[in-house]
């Protein structure tokens, strides 16, 4: 996993792509609020957003 990140953050860097990073970010965000939510109490208010 910290070899992919690694490798990510080299292409970013190399390529000057750095307004991918916010887009990661968001998406790795929204990946953990939805995989936090499964299966626990606060999921109906969750659900709520989407």
């Amino acid at each position: 996993m910290l070899d992919l990140l690694e490798d990510l953050w080299g292409f970013m860097r190399e390529r000057k792509k750095f307004w991918l990073a916010p887009i990661i970010l968001v998406l790795l965000l929204l990946g953990g609020l939805l995989v936090f939510a499964q299966g626990s109490a606060v999921a109906p208010f969750i659900y709520t957003l989407f």
